[in-house]
């Protein structure tokens, strides 16, 4: 049992998933044709974030509770992106801003400025719910920013016990 609970397994288990993240996501837009919004796209680069640092982790074989932290700071930094788009989506219709145009317009278009602005607060199509096995796409998300979250904590708790930091 305690090897499942060792750092680097769980750094390990953490970059598949948020590889295994980025695949659905990735999947969802050039597949099903779900065109993402800039809150999908600020959780797409916090997942990788947490993704690349979990795998560097896992690479580098020490220094896990700092690890940890990293990797717990890039997934709370997600789920306020998720826990943004939720809001979003839970507004009357009457009080939802107002539709942008696509991501990919707005970089080709507009200063980087207000897209960054744009990919921090949403838009209105951030406010469109597209169910997966019942829930919107960003409340799968934000579970995934929390299993990375708890990963973390098990992680740096694993470190302090076999003096791995």
């Amino acid at each position: 049992m305690e090897r499942l609970l060792d750092a680097r397994t769980l750094f390990t288990t953490m970059a598949i998933a948020a590889a295994g993240l980025l695949a659905a996501a990735f999947f969802l837009e050039h597949r099903m044709g779900l065109v993402p919004c800039p809150l999908c796209m600020m959780q797409r680069i916090w997942v990788g974030a947490a993704g690349l640092l979990a795998l560097a982790a896992a690479i580098h074989g020490g220094g896990y509770r700092i690890w940890a932290g990293l990797v717990a700071t890039s997934a709370l930094i997600g789920s306020g992106f998720s826990l943004r788009q939720l809001w979003l989506q839970s507004l009357p219709a009457d009080q939802v801003p107002a539709c942008g145009p696509d991501l990919y317009y707005m970089l080709e278009v507009f200063p980087l400025g207000d897209v960054l602005y744009a990919m921090t607060v949403g838009t209105g199509d951030c406010a469109e719910v597209h169910p997966v096995l019942g829930l919107s796409i960003p409340a799968w998300v934000l579970a995934a920013f929390v299993a990375f979250i708890i990963a973390a904590m098990l992680a740096f708790r694993s470190a302090g016990a076999t003096r791995d930091d």
